[in-house]
């Protein structure tokens, strides 16, 4: 089932990753680039890997790591530290094209050997947040990762990059050249058929707002959401958690199809469905968390 909450948590602090792990988060994100600063790095390794091997009251949370950027030294230490840990995967940013990807995951593969663990266990998700990787993000689908994971996209840091002067418009929405790399990253992720993960909410206390963010989002068709705080997480969980109505309307699709074996379109209140409502309602039904 697709991770709905992926939380960022500093990996340098060990009071903040022990808060993480009672957050509820689908996933927590022990990061090693952004949250730390340069000097307490090694700390942050130490502390990543540590996390990783010990026992957790948030057992049901999987646990990636976000690693340094692949033209840096740090990810290469990254890499030494928490690869043979286990995690269930990387998420890896500033890549500028699906090329260094398949170059990390031949690295690897050889790791993976070395440490004992099963060949492709360590996942992939890529952060595009530079103009260059929006713009080869097309490249995944020839590319093939057979580790992608996801794909997800960093507002700030394309921001940043494109210099754009406010990255929302007036009426609150990304602004025009953020929206495009948003639906880039979103029509690769469903091509491949992988999770296609929304960007953070900076705003920390407005959690009406993250709500409507997260709204927005599972409309268009993102199946989680970066979180940066601990409080977004519940917000995030209920938001792209499917209502009452659209399970109930989901069972009925089903149902519909099941009275008509071999039937490749039924009728249902007046409307014509076919294979595709079918399996939409199948996914919304079976991805379901329960409470």
């Amino acid at each position: 089932m697709s991770p709905h909450s992926l939380l960022f948590v500093p990996a340098d602090s060990e009071r903040k990753l022990a808060k993480a792990a009672d957050s509820g988060a689908d996933a927590l994100i022990l990061d090693l680039e952004d949250a730390v600063a340069p000097e307490r790095k090694p700390a942050a390794r130490e502390l990543a890997r540590a996390f990783l091997q010990s026992p957790r009251s948030a057992a049901s949370a999987r646990l990636w790591v976000r690693i340094n950027a692949l033209n840096t030294a740090d990810s290469r230490l990254d890499l030494a530290a928490i690869v043979d840990a286990g995690p269930c995967g990387l998420m890896v940013p500033k890549v500028d094209h699906p090329a260094a990807l398949a170059a990390l995951s031949e690295d690897l593969s050889t790791r993976e050997a070395q440490a004992g663990i099963g060949p492709g266990t360590t996942r992939l998700i890529p952060l595009l947040e530079s103009p260059g990787a929006i713009l080869t993000a097309a490249g995944y689908l020839q590319t093939r990762l057979q580790r992608l994971s996801g794909v997800t996209w960093g507002a700030e840091d394309l921001a940043a990059a494109l210099g754009v002067r406010s990255s929302r418009d007036a009426d609150g929405e990304w602004n025009f050249a953020l929206r495009s790399a948003r639906l880039q990253c979103l029509l690769v992720a469903r091509a491949l058929s992988i999770d296609a993960i929304e960007t953070v909410t900076t705003d920390l206390k407005n959690l009406d707002a993250l709500r409507a963010e997260c709204l927005r989002a599972r409309a268009a068709g993102f199946t989680g959401k970066l979180a940066i705080h601990p409080d977004q997480v519940g917000v995030i969980n209920d938001a792209f958690q499917p209502s009452p109505a659209e399970l109930q309307h989901a069972r009925r699709v089903i149902a519909a199809f099941e009275k008509v074996p071999g039937a490749g379109a039924v009728a249902l209140d007046g409307t014509m469905l076919d294979i595709v409502h079918l399996q939409a309602a199948q996914r919304l039904v079976g991805g379901r968390k329960e409470s």
